[in-house]
């Protein structure tokens, strides 16, 4: 059964999407250099092909969240795992030291870091998901 969400929830649920609109969009147009910053050397394919895709997929999610409900919880557990999975390009920025998106230093990149957890449990908290999941029989 789906759980029905408060107002903070809908209303983070809304702004999460419009952040992913925001940042797909940045990955397509004025922001794909600085984007490129952060996919790691080691991945097998052209950095702005893998920005592109990237931003494809971030205006998907963000599109989704805000105006495909009935699959919200779905959504949140999937949006969760995509941060997971571009965790390692926030780590290859801290180590390899490039600047971008005013992460001018290491400390403000490794602080970065940080802000990933968060994401994701605002993808999970937002949508329902952590609380359909806690609530499963």
């Amino acid at each position: 059964m789906k759980t029905k969400l408060n107002k903070p929830q809908r209303w983070a649920k809304n702004l999460l999407g419009f952040m992913m609109v925001m940042a797909g969009t940045g990955h397509l147009t004025f922001a794909r250099l600085e984007f490129q910053a952060q996919v790691p050397n080691w991945v097998p394919m052209d950095k702005d092909l893998v920005v592109i895709l990237s931003g494809i997929v971030e205006v998907a999610f963000g599109l989704s969240l805000i105006f495909w409900n009935r699959y919200r919880t779905q959504i949140g557990w999937t949006l969760a795992l995509f941060f997971v999975l571009v965790f390692p390009g926030n780590v290859a920025q801290y180590l390899n030291r490039h600047d971008a998106f005013g992460l001018n230093s290491d400390g403000l990149r490794l602080a970065r870091l940080f802000f990933q957890p968060v994401l994701i449990g605002l993808a999970l908290w937002s949508t329902g998901a952590w609380q359909s999941w806690r609530n499963r029989n």
